[in-house]
């Protein structure tokens, strides 16, 4: 029966030829059987001819193109060629355009000072500072400027106003706000239109990609450079806030696909050993936006002129459709072969580069499969792995709650009452967040270097988890019983208290922002290159979420404050958890399929001593009951100690 069966795998369910090369029947279909006693397996083969054989699995492709990192990448010099380089500098230029998109919105929707000056009978004006100029949703002062009058009256004589005027503090004459007068009962659509870019910015991600692991990075590039440059300079020409924040959601959106695209391409022209330090020369440009806005807001003067300039530079980006090319490591793992083939051309004739130094075979080999067709994956096929959809998950959580809980660290240095606000300027309070960014990338590259990628988080989420504990409940505890014993301190206690709170601020801020931008940079690394613009897109857009939560606290005037810094303190000690769950990236090769993902499997903190057993197994030593469910017949043609996927068994 198994000679059958293999028989008919083979030979596709035909007769097999003779010692002369005939086939049975093929003379001619009168010819008669020869006389004689049918054969003993007659009516087996007659039942087996029943049953409908499928058809032979097609050719596994070829490994030697699979492993980019092995052989292709080594074969076209590495970062070495000039060609090379020169893409990755393409990918870091656009990311100071994307640090001025990203921290637009402290100038153009920053809460200014504002008040109502009204005529009296003689023509004199008469000053009298509106209450809401104490509800600030920036970094700014929650006090009035000196010189301005003191309120005297309730909230609905003082939002009775004709005219506003106001004190903008973050180096404009005019911005969205004062623009159309959005304070008091319009100060509500301020925060909405913070909603905006941070909604159109979630969905982008989500959405482009999955069109990038469909359609390629360099095409989400460049129709994203296109949209952001329509949509943001029609920004600049809105007529009302309801238009602001409707064109601002779509540059969102495009600025989403700018983001995404370039943080793919830049992973995957890099080899192992540089993926880390070229993502972070890329955040030091993109914050290096951050600390120039204040000049560029200062220089522009008004809101619209700020918005155009900050959109025009991605016009030098629409040069990318000539100097771009795409991906050729997304290329090669969706088996396009023959544009695979003129990338590495190109790659060889820009480099000068001989193809005789062709040691592997990689040329020879790719004109031999490529006449196979594309396989692309979306990713929703995670949802079928056993790991791959767990370490994914994990690193969006930690993803969320990084950048959720930066927030209320923020909050409680700035200040939501007026006790706890460390400084009263708007640039001091910029450039210490902007500074604490910086620290924090700082030193993320020893921390990185030395404990790896899993390591450096877990450490930094202990201490965002350490700083919010601390803050929440046992420095209160602490002080209340240590002032029983000191009465001196009784009257400094709130003092004390204060500085110990902004102290532990800065420390939750600092790790907070770099477990944010550690799990984005460790779930590209996982994250297999046919589906890598999905499970970026994933992580990126919890980011955004944790994003989210500030506006959503401002707009509801920070009730709920408490709760919700406990929720995310929570977050922190299950995200302290999960992190062990995690494979090591470290000095890895980037998986390319959604198998090579699933063999990235978690190993020991800390490493082996001689003799020690090891309690988890290894990527050869790991088992696969892919085959279990497999029908009878098939299996009958395994041997008994090779399971389905042809790897030893136990």
């Amino acid at each position: 029966m198994a000679i059958d069966r293999r028989r008919e795998a083979g030979g596709g369910g035909r007769p097999l030829p003779e010692e002369n090369g005939s086939v049975p029947g093929a003379a001619g279909g009168s010819a008669a059987a020869p006389p004689g006693p049918p054969p003993a397996n007659a009516a087996g083969a007659e039942i087996q001819a029943a049953v409908p054989v499928p058809p032979p699995p097609a050719a596994a492709c070829s490994p030697l193109l699979l492993d980019y990192d092995g052989s292709v990448l080594p074969f076209l010099g590495g970062l070495g060629g000039g060609y090379q380089r020169t893409l990755v500098l393409l990918t870091w230029v656009p990311a100071l355009f994307i640090g001025f998109s990203k921290f637009s919105d402290s100038f153009l929707l920053d809460q200014p000072d504002f008040w109502c000056r009204e005529a009296d009978g003689q023509g004199n004006w008469s000053g009298s500072l509106a209450p809401g100029h104490a509800n600030r949703s920036g970094n700014g002062s929650i006090f009035p400027p000196p010189g301005l009058p003191t309120p005297a009256g309730g909230n609905a004589s003082e939002c009775d106003c004709h005219e506003w005027h106001y004190r903008i503090r973050a180096g404009l004459v005019q911005n969205v706000v004062s623009k159309w007068d959005l304070v008091c009962d319009s100060a509500w659509k301020v925060h909405i239109a913070k909603f905006s870019l941070l909604v159109g910015l979630i969905f982008g991600h989500l959405i482009t990609g999955c069109i990038a692991d469909w359609v390629g990075r360099r095409p989400v590039l460049l129709f994203s450079v296109i949209f952001i440059l329509i949509f943001g300079l029609t920004v600049a020409l809105s007529v009302n806030v309801t238009m602001f924040s409707t064109l601002r959601f779509f540059e969102g959106f495009c600025l989403a696909g700018i983001v995404l695209s370039l943080y793919a391409l830049r992973i995957e022209l890099c080899p192992p050993g540089h993926r880390f330090m070229i993502t972070m020369v890329a955040s030091f440009i993109e914050m290096s936006g951050q600390f120039l806005m204040p000049g560029l807001a200062a220089l522009c003067r008004d809101w619209q002129v700020l918005q155009a300039v900050i959109i025009c530079p991605f016009l030098l980006m629409l040069l990318y459709w000539v100097i771009f090319p795409e991906s050729l490591r997304w290329l090669m793992a969706t088996q396009q072969f023959e544009a695979s083939k003129e990338l590495i051309l190109q790659f060889t004739h820009k480099n000068r580069m001989n193809t005789e130094s062709d040691i592997k075979g990689v040329v020879p080999e790719l004109e031999k499969e490529i006449t196979r067709r594309p396989k692309k994956v979306c990713i929703v096929k995670v949802v079928g792995t056993r790991n791959l959809w767990k370490n994914i998950v994990v690193l969006c959580v930690n993803s969320l709650t990084g950048y959720g809980i930066h927030h209320c660290f923020a909050k409680s240095m700035m200040g939501h009452e007026a006790k706890m606000a460390i400084t009263h300027n708007f640039y001091a309070d910029y450039y210490t967040m902007a500074g604490i960014a910086l620290a924090s990338c700082l030193a993320m590259c020893p921390v990185v270097g030395f404990l790896g990628r899993r390591g450096g988080l877990l450490l930094f989420m202990i201490l965002t988890a350490l700083a919010s504990l601390l803050q929440l409940g046992l420095l209160n505890c602490n002080l209340a019983s240590f002032s029983l014993f000191m009465n001196t301190l009784t009257g400094m206690s709130d003092s004390v208290k204060d500085k110990f709170s902004t102290a532990f601020s800065i420390v939750g801020m600092f790790s907070s922002h770099a477990v944010g931008s550690l799990s984005v940079f460790f779930c590209a690394e996982i994250t297999p290159t046919v589906i890598r613009g999905g499970g970026l897109g994933l992580v990126l857009a919890s980011a955004g979420f944790g994003r989210l939560t500030a506006p959503i606290m401002e707009l509801h005037n920070q009730k709920g404050y408490f709760l919700h810094h406990v929720i995310f303190a929570c977050c922190t000690l299950i995200c302290i958890i999960c992190i062990l769950l995690l494979p090591e990236s470290k000095n890895q090769n980037l998986p390319e399929n959604i198998p090579d993902g699933e063999h990235y499997t978690r190993q020991p903190l800390l490493p082996h001593k001689k003799g020690e057993q090891p309690l988890l197994l290894t990527n050869s030593e790991l088992k696969d009951y892919s085959g279990l469910h497999d029908s009878a017949a098939v299996s009958d043609g395994i041997s008994e100690n090779t399971t389905a996927n042809g790897m030893k068994s136990m």
